[in-house]
C-alpha cells in the first residue's frame, strides 16, 4: 500500500506545473494555457501579480477585487477538484515557494520586464519571483514569455542572463505561415509553442509541412 501511494504521488507531480501571470499585456495567453493544460489532465498552481490582476480586468473583464470568485467563474470545476490551485502573490509561504514541493516546472505567461529583471538578479520578494527562483535552484524547467516592445539593452541582457541558466525565453511573437483565420488561432499558436517547450504533445496549430500532408488546422481543443 505504501509503495502504491508513493507511485501515485510520483506520477502526480510529473503532471504538476506552476503558471504565473504578470502585468504585461497578453493575459489571454496565460488563461488559454491553463485551459489546455486542465483539459489534458494536468494540475496547475496559479500565481498572479497585482499588476497581473489589473491586466486580467482590463483585457478579459476579470473581477480584480473578488479574485477567487473571478477564477471560479472561469475554472469552477477545476478549482473544486483542486486541479487548479490559486496562490496569492503575497503568500510567500505557499507550497510552491519550497523546493521540497515537487513540480515539473513553471511558466510565466505573460512576463513583464519588471518580473524578468527580478528573476535574473535573484530577487525573490514575492511568491512569483520566489517560485521562479525555486525552479532555478532545483534545476527545474522555467519558461518565460516576455511581452514588451521595443526592448532596450537592459531587457536583452536580463533575458540573456536567464537563457544562460537554461531558462526558455519564448517571446509572444505570432506566425503567419499557417495562415491563421482568427485571433484564437494566433493565441493557440503561441500557447502551442509554449507546450512544445514544456515537451507536451498537442495539436493546437498546423506545423510546417502538415499542409502538404493534408492535415488541417485543428480546433477541437478550443472551448465553444
Amino acid at each position: 500500500m505504501v509503495a502504491e501511494t508513493a507511485k501515485t504521488a510520483k506520477a502526480d507531480w510529473k503532471k504538476r506545473w506552476v503558471v504565473g501571470i504578470t502585468g504585461a499585456s497578453g493575459s489571454i495567453y496565460g488563461i488559454r494555457l491553463i485551459e489546455v493544460l486542465l483539459q489534458m489532465g494536468f494540475e496547475i498552481h496559479l500565481v498572479v501579480t497585482e499588476a497581473g490582476w489589473r491586466v486580467l480586468k482590463e483585457e478579459l473583464g476579470f473581477e480584480a477585487t473578488r479574485r477567487t470568485a473571478a477564477l471560479e467563474q472561469r475554472f469552477g470545476d477545476a478549482i473544486a477538484e483542486r486541479r487548479l490551485v490559486f496562490h496569492p502573490n503575497a503568500d510567500i509561504g505557499a507550497s510552491i515557494a519550497s523546493g521540497s514541493f515537487r513540480v515539473q516546472g513553471m511558466v510565466i505567461v505573460p512576463c513583464s520586464m519588471g518580473t524578468l529583471s527580478s528573476i535574473s538578479h535573484g530577487i525573490s520578494d514575492d511568491l512569483m519571483t520566489r517560485a521562479a527562483d525555486v525552479m532555478l535552484k532545483e534545476n527545474r524547467s522555467l519558461l518565460i514569455v516576455p511581452r514588451e516592445t521595443p526592448l532596450h539593452a537592459i531587457h536583452l541582457e536580463n533575458m540573456l542572463t536567464l537563457s544562460r541558466l537554461g531558462v526558455r525565453i519564448i517571446p509572444a511573437m505570432p506566425a503567419f505561415y499557417y495562415k491563421p483565420q482568427s485571433m484564437e488561432e494566433m493565441i493557440d499558436f503561441l500557447v502551442g509553442k509554449v507546450l512544445d517547450n514544456m515537451t507536451i504533445d498537442h495539436d493546437l496549430y498546423r506545423r510546417w509541412g502538415d499542409e502538404q500532408n493534408g492535415h488541417e488546422s485543428p480546433d477541437h481543443h478550443r472551448k465553444n
